[in-house]
């Protein structure tokens, strides 16, 4: 047997081989490859750190723009029933900031009427996987009076609702506009009753839920003379006092209204017969004769009435019957009232007695 030894012969046993040449070439490629993800991770790191900055930005503006519309994000689970707010939100029920909210407490800051419109509103959205929303009024934590406005979503997790969340906002001084615009459209800014424009809507808008029974036409006597001799800040003031008046001493009508300068309409509904329509004009005839304390002056007015009462006639007939009897009524002296009459007189026209 040969003693002679045996070196197995591979390509990694020797240094000059080709397979020495590969395994380096790896080495490259591997550390290539490990500096390019090195490289990706960094500046993936710098896109998240440069997101993160942005998103903080944003979320800043947002909680700014959130304080200056009054406006915050609550949630509710569901059926848990727990509440989480946003800073707004606590600020608008003046509760302290990341106080213990609980929703039987909170609901407690809604009148009657809004807790039962929200509890049928929540509970349908709910059942429906909707949303509303709703203007309420809340009476905060400190006692004050807020309106605010609430919108809801259902959120549902396989079908199932699991939160209902959203968004309430201070519409306090929106409501307050809204209810000032609403006021100068349909009332008389002077003397608080109803404008014209709202007594000819109702007057337009009679049907059988809400029938006219008759229409008072009320003009004050002397008004003008007044005006021309103590100037217009008296008369606003005999205007105001007149419309108190009338007010007064209409408590069974269906509209009391200022229709011009001196002019006022009163429309009464059916359930008053016409003894009672005649006691009213009576007494709004005596209310208005006497004596107005203004400025230290005792002024004597008067006011002349026209009645007319409903029937088949059309909205604009009853006012120009109501009309022709207050002429009637001026005719007969002034400071007293008439009744119009559907017969005709010989010259063909109504008149009143």
């Amino acid at each position: 047997m040969s003693n002679t030894s045996y070196t197995p012969k591979g390509p990694a046993s020797q240094p000059g081989s080709r397979g020495g040449r590969d395994s380096a070439g790896e080495r490259r490629r591997d550390a290539a490859t490990i500096a390019s993800l090195k490289a990706e991770v960094a500046a993936q790191a710098a896109l998240i750190a440069r997101q993160e900055v942005s998103l903080a930005h944003s979320r800043k503006i947002f909680d700014r723009a959130s304080v200056a519309a009054r406006l915050g994000v609550w949630e509710c689970s569901l059926p848990g029933e727990q509440l989480h707010w946003t800073d707004v939100v606590y600020d608008l029920f003046d509760l302290p900031r990341g106080a213990a909210l609980d929703r039987s407490e909170i609901i407690k800051c809604y009148p009657a009427e809004s807790r039962k419109a929200l509890d049928s509103l929540r509970s349908r959205a709910i059942v429906e996987r909707s949303g509303f929303t709703l203007d309420a009024e809340i009476t905060t934590f400190a006692g004050r009076s807020r309106w605010i406005r609430i919108t809801a979503t259902v959120e549902c997790e396989d079908g199932v609702p699991v939160r209902i969340f959203g968004m309430k906002q201070d519409i306090t001084e929106e409501k307050i506009l809204s209810d000032r615009m609403r006021y100068l459209a349909e009332f008389d800014a002077m003397t608080g009753l109803a404008n014209r424009a709202r007594f000819q809507a109702r007057l337009a808008h009679a049907d059988e839920d809400r029938p006219l029974g008759a229409l008072l036409l009320i003009d004050l006597d002397g008004f003008k003379a007044v005006n021309d001799t103590f100037g217009h800040v008296v008369g606003d003031e005999c205007l105001k006092a007149a419309a108190e008046r009338l007010a007064g001493g209409c408590g069974e009508a269906d509209l009391v209204a200022r229709v011009g300068g001196d002019e006022f309409a009163v429309l009464l509904g059916p359930h008053l017969d016409r003894g009672a329509v005649s006691g009213m004009a009576r007494r709004i005839v005596e209310a208005m004769g006497s004596p107005v304390a203004v400025r230290g002056q005792s002024l004597r007015l008067g006011a002349s009435v026209g009645i007319a009462f409903a029937g088949t006639d059309t909205p604009c007939d009853l006012f120009a019957q109501a009309d022709t009897a207050l002429y009637a009524a001026k005719a007969a002296g002034r400071n007293t009232f008439r009744i119009f009459k559907a017969e005709a007189d010989v010259k063909g026209r109504s008149v009143a007695a």
